[in-house]
């Protein structure tokens, strides 16, 4: 039995994220998701549209999606995986390699990281800027 672990922001649930998901399930028998508070992702990105607990919600009714971990750690160690019996990380490779071994450098080390294509086409930032072209364009036919 291989325990899969990625973690995700998953800010309005988008067929790229399915798609992620689906992909890092086919690496192993069951798919754990840590998803990142609102605080964690503030950090790197923008404060996230949907609340922690919207997203988790959403992420767990993903058919894929086996278990769900609110407020997961930006930086795994030793302690959580173990905690968590995670066999494999996977990510997708939309990282360059600085940002994966400051945040999976554990998993790397261990031999447990791998890779899955990043869904080119759809992205939640993708889905922010035709959503202020869509308001944009309605406010001048007004």
């Amino acid at each position: 039995m291989t325990r899969v672990y990625v973690d995700m922001v998953a800010d309005l649930f988008h067929c790229g994220h399915v798609e992620f998901l689906r992909k890092a399930r086919a690496t192993g028998d069951e798919l754990i998701v840590g998803i990142h508070s609102d605080d964690t992702v503030e950090q790197y990105k923008r404060r996230p549209i949907m609340s922690l607990e919207e997203r988790t919600g959403v992420v767990a009714g993903c058919r894929y999606v086996d278990e769900v971990v609110a407020d997961a750690p930006f930086v795994l160690d030793h302690a959580w995986l173990k905690a968590h019996r995670i066999d494999l990380v996977v990510h997708g490779d939309d990282f360059d390699v600085d940002m994966a071994a400051k945040c999976y450098g554990v998993a790397i080390e261990m031999g447990i990281y791998r890779t899955v294509p990043y869904t080119p086409g759809i992205s939640t930032s993708d889905l922010l800027t035709r959503l202020r072209l869509r308001i944009e364009e309605d406010a001048e036919r007004s």
